[in-house]
């Protein structure tokens, strides 16, 4: 099978037959051998049942549901679970991606050797002030600390070479940094493709203020498991060893004063709280990093969702 579409989705089920009639029209003047996978992500209005029929009509389609609603992330990892294809393709169900495009990016991966390919939306049909800026700042962050010169990191359409989806595991909010979780799992030839942008044509956006917050979180997060994910002794012995210094060389600066004054108080002194709350922050730290390395060994699997349909398996 030459490509998997991998699209998740929450409420859209005005959108899904426009969306999947393109899809189809798309590989079949492109005569490629394709499959989508739809992941219902909890929906609470008829998109199921709109999957449903749309199986009946399309032999490539697959629908997975879940129970409940656990977000963009926990979809696309399930569906990259699910992929078969050579080149996975993932892509909002909102019909502001166009399917248009995946003869392109196709050939990017495949003719170019590109092991991700992310969509650019120079022009965008976002609010100016709730979307647009937001984004560039958090692009902007992203791109100066992954070294990834990507001016849209969370354009709903990307391509990717199947291993690369099955190297990584997307969870939390970090489906808008899924180009820095390959590039930490080795696959570095990562490039962009301006897209088209188009205006929604049904429903409303599912995103709110709070996916600000928590695309900084998450960002902070992967930068920390890129580099410490594996070790992180490394990280917190580190600083421990900073705080154990300063204790210890508080501790000597207590005794030898003591020498030079032997009457004066211990406690009276700024370097007894400074030599005490170091240590008693080391020692945490030391904890920290102790913990952390036991419970990277011995991790249960995190990534485990309740799904209660599946269609096409």
């Amino acid at each position: 099978m030459q490509i998997s579409v991998v699209i998740p989705l929450f409420n859209e089920a005005d959108s899904l037959p426009e969306l999947m009639q393109w899809i189809d029209r798309v590989m079949q003047e492109n005569k490629f051998s394709y499959e989508v996978i739809m992941v219902d992500d909890g929906s609470d209005d008829e998109s199921w049942s709109v999957i449903e029929k749309l199986c009946t009509e399309f032999a490539g389609l697959k629908g997975i549901r879940f129970q409940r609603n656990y977000g963009k992330s926990a979809a696309l990892n399930e569906g990259f679970k699910a992929a078969q294809g050579d080149i996975v393709v993932t892509m909002d169900a909102d019909l502001q991606d166009s399917p248009d495009e995946i003869p392109e990016f196709y050939d990017m991966i495949v003719k170019q050797g590109y092991h991700l390919v992310s969509g650019w939306k120079k022009k965008r049909y976002d609010n100016t002030f709730t979307k647009n800026i937001p984004s560039k700042i958090y692009n902007a962050v992203a791109r100066k600390s992954s070294g990834i010169h990507l001016h849209d990191f969370n354009c709903g359409i990307k391509a990717y070479q199947l291993k690369v989806v099955k190297s990584i595991e997307v969870f939390g909010e970090m489906h808008r940094y899924i180009p820095i979780l390959a590039k930490w799992a080795g696959f570095k030839k990562i490039g962009e493709k301006v897209v088209m942008h188009q205006a929604r044509k049904y429903g409303t956006t599912k995103f709110g203020w709070e996916r600000f917050v928590n695309g900084f979180l998450d960002l902070m997060t992967i930068q920390f498991l890129s580099k410490f994910g594996k070790k992180p002794m490394q990280f917190f012995g580190l600083l421990g060893t900073f705080c154990f210094l300063i204790g210890f060389g508080s501790v000597g600066y207590i005794i030898i004063s003591k020498f030079i004054q032997p009457e004066a108080s211990i406690t009276n002194k700024p370097a007894f709280y400074i030599a005490l709350t170091s240590m008693l922050i080391g020692a945490q730290l030391f904890l920290a990093g102790f913990l952390g390395e036991l419970i990277n060994r011995n991790a249960a699997e995190r990534n485990s969702y309740l799904i209660s349909e599946k269609l096409g398996w």
